[in-house]
């Protein structure tokens, strides 16, 4: 097969998968998926797994490795656009308070989450990639932190699956707790709890939405602050992955090659670059949908490539993982929202 033959076979593949998310994005203006506030990207991986446990096998296997690149290369990329999102003036308008609530419940979801998965005895990458999507952003962490360790992707969908799970419950409970009084906290402190304990941005903005403007403003800046970190925890990961490679090595006595995130130095700079304001809203507005297409591709491709004998495998443990972190991001949020704040 020629280069030449490779690549439009590589091309066939992503433009198979961008249909799925141009049907992704079509679905995700019905009035009920709004009101669930489902994003395109979880409607991506839903249809893609759909397709991938049913239709698959009359895809051409020619096409595999567009699913792949859609999945591996065009992540990273979007990861890299992820950082039109943020400014790091948006650091400043919320105060120290809030990064200090922010690095608190990264680095407790991130410790809780390694230990309980060990104890729970489920495997390091899947204990891994669903404590990284409860402590910073949701799909879009799990996404990142794949890319990092580079599973097998049926871990990366479970993950996510539980994302998807616990943000929707928080998504419609905290506006209850908001309304029912039973959390003695200001509109300002409700932000700030939302924020900082919340799975997806999208679930953040759904339940801002149920309890007013002024607690989705500083919810959302909270919120962005903890996608902030997504890029030093990738960095952080990426060296003690490469410490472990770098000890087998030595015992088995041969070459490693180390994979260093670059993309994740390229998100950094990006939030650097629009802190500068150098572009118009339009144009930034138009790379943050850009920016979710990618994203979307990325989603519906590891639905793709998941087969759903995979969960069985799995079992409940990730899930049970998933609850225990929710319960601490729930009352451990709420006690440092409490009396730091």
């Amino acid at each position: 097969m020629t280069n030449e033959q490779k690549r439009a076979n590589v091309l066939h593949g992503v433009l198979f998968v961008a249909l799925f998310t141009c049907a992704s994005f079509y679905i995700a203006q019905f009035p009920v998926m709004q009101y669930l506030s489902l994003s395109p990207l979880i409607i991506g991986i839903v249809l893609g797994m759909a397709y991938g446990n049913t239709l698959k096998k009359n895809m051409p296997e020619e096409w595999l490795p567009g699913i792949t690149f859609a999945s591996k290369k065009l992540l990273r990329t979007a990861i890299v656009l992820y950082g039109f999102r943020l400014t790091f003036q948006n650091i400043m308008s919320v105060g120290l308070s809030a990064v200090i609530i922010d690095v608190i419940i990264i680095t407790g979801t991130l410790i809780i989450g390694l230990l309980m998965g060990k104890l729970l005895k489920i495997d390091k990458e899947t204990a891994l990639l669903t404590s990284t999507g409860s402590a910073i952003c949701g799909a879009a962490a799990i996404l990142g932190m794949e890319a990092v360790i580079n599973n097998k992707p049926h871990k990366t969908t479970i993950a996510v699956s539980t994302v998807v799970i616990f943000g929707t419950i928080a998504m419609f409970l905290y506006p209850l707790l908001y309304r029912s009084g039973l959390l003695d906290l200001t509109i300002q402190q409700w932000g700030l709890y939302t924020g900082a304990t919340v799975h997806e941005v999208a679930h953040v903005v759904g339940a801002g939405n149920g309890m007013g403007e002024a607690v989705t403003g500083t919810a959302v800046i909270v919120k962005m602050i903890r996608v902030m970190f997504l890029a030093p925890i990738l960095l952080i990961f990426s060296l003690i992955i490469a410490g472990q490679v770098n000890r087998s090595a030595r015992t088995a006595h041969h070459a490693i090659k180390i994979t260093i995130p670059w993309f994740a130095f390229g998100f950094i700079a990006v939030i650097g670059f629009n802190s500068l304001n150098l572009l118009p809203g339009s144009v930034v507005n138009a790379l943050n949908y850009i920016d979710t297409f990618l994203l979307t591709m990325a989603m519906t491709a590891l639905g793709i490539e998941t087969h759903l004998r995979k969960f069985k495998e799995a079992g409940v443990k990730p899930f049970l993982l998933a609850l225990i972190l929710f319960l601490w991001l729930m009352v451990g949020g709420y006690y440092m929202v409490k009396y730091i704040s």
